[in-house]
C-alpha cells in the first residue's frame, strides 16, 4: 500500500518540476522530498525519475502514476474535508432506536435542540421497544438506543456497552373519568384489587404482574397489547384499568381517562445506551450528553 503523503508529495514534484520547488511549495527540506521521493519508489518498484542533463524526466511508470496522483490527491483532500466536517459537527448522521413514547417525547427535544446547535447534523430513527432495541444497537444497526428498565427486571448490558440515565419515568393507574377512584390524587395498588386490566408490552406486563404480586393479587388480565392509545380507549369504554407510564399521558390521552399516582409502584428508568468505543464519536457524545440535559429539563417539569 502506498503511503498517501507520498503520493501528495509525487504530485507536487511533478507540478513544480524540481524536488526543490516542491520542498519550498510543501514547507519541507529538499532532501527530506528527496528520501520521499526514493522510497516512494521502492514502494512501487521502479523509478519514477530519471535525471536529463540538470532537469527531472518521468520514467513511463512515472507518467502512469502522475496522470492518476490528480485524481488521488483531489480525492483524499475532498475526504479529509468531509471528515473535518463530522469531527466539528458540521456534518454527519446520527441513527436512534427508540421505544414510541420516547420517539415521541425525548427524541424530538434532544433533536431539536442539538440541530439547533448543528444545523448539518442529519438523525435517523427507529422504532423498537427493548430488547430489540439494544441488539439493534449490538448489530451496529443504530449509534445510540433509548430503552427502558424496571428495577430487578432487564438484561444487564453487555461490556461493550454503556448507558447514560436519561429519566425515571413514574407509573400511573389509568382509569375511565367516571371510575371510583377517579377524584383520588395518588391511591395503592392494592386498592385496585378485583378489577379487569389491559397489560402493555411484553417487558411492561413483566414489571405489572410483579408488582401486583408484590401488592399480594393475581391481575384479572382481560386485554393484551401495546398500542397505547388502545389501551386508553379501551379504558374509557370501561373495559378495564390499566397502569402506563406518565410519559406517554404527557403527549397522548383520551379525554374520557385520568392518570393517577400509584403508590409502591417502581418507575421506569429511561437510559441511553452506546457502544462503549462509540462514545469517542462528536455527533454520538453531542447527543448522549443532549439526551441527559433534555432528561433533566423534563424532570424539572410539573
Amino acid at each position: 500500500m502506498v503511503d498517501p503523503r507520498y503520493i501528495r508529495m509525487f504530485h507536487e514534484v511533478v507540478a513544480t518540476g524540481s524536488y526543490s520547488a516542491a520542498a519550498r511549495s510543501l514547507g519541507y527540506s529538499q532532501p527530506a522530498v528527496s528520501r520521499q521521493m526514493r522510497a516512494l519508489e521502492r514502494c512501487v518498484g521502479t523509478p519514477l525519475f530519471v535525471r536529463v542533463g540538470r532537469a527531472m524526466r518521468l520514467t513511463e511508470a512515472g507518467e502512469v502514476l502522475a496522470r492518476h496522483a490528480e485524481s488521488v490527491t483531489a480525492d483524499l483532500a475532498a475526504a479529509q474535508n468531509q471528515i473535518s466536517a463530522i469531527a466539528d459537527l458540521r456534518a454527519g448522521t446520527i441513527r436512534i432506536c427508540a421505544f414510541p413514547s420516547a420517539s415521541a417525547t425525548i427524541v424530538p427535544a434532544a433533536t431539536a435542540s442539538a440541530t439547533r446547535a448543528h444545523p448539518g447534523l442529519r438523525i435517523r430513527l427507529v422504532e423498537d421497544e427493548p430488547p430489540g432495541s439494544l441488539e439493534t444497537l449490538r448489530r451496529g444497526e443504530c449509534d445510540i438506543a433509548l430503552a427502558f428498565t424496571y428495577p430487578g427486571f432487564g438484561e444487564r448490558p453487555c461490556d461493550d456497552v454503556i448507558g447514560i440515565e436519561v429519566l425515571e419515568d413514574p407509573v400511573v393507574a389509568v382509569l375511565p373519568t367516571g371510575h371510583r377512584l377517579s377524584r383520588r390524587r395518588s391511591l395503592d395498588l392494592a386498592e385496585l384489587r378485583g378489577e379487569r386490566w389491559i397489560a402493555g408490552c411484553p417487558r411492561c406486563r413483566d414489571h405489572f404482574v410483579r408488582a401486583c404480586a408484590a401488592a399480594g393479587f393475581e391481575p384479572d388480565i382481560a386485554f393484551t397489547t401495546d398500542d397505547n392509545l388502545a389501551v386508553q380507549s379501551l379504558v374509557a369504554a370501561g373495559t378495564g384499568i390499566a397502569l402506563m407510564p406518565r410519559l406517554v399521558l404527557s403527549f397522548l390521552k383520551h379525554p374520557r381517562i385520568v392518570g393517577r399516582r400509584v403508590r409502591r409502584v417502581h418507575h421506569r428508568s429511561i437510559s441511553a445506551y452506546v457502544l462503549r468505543d462509540h462514545r469517542r464519536i462528536p455527533a454520538t457524545a453531542l447527543m448522549l450528553e443532549t439526551f441527559r440535559r433534555v432528561g433533566e429539563q423534563m424532570r424539572r417539569e410539573p
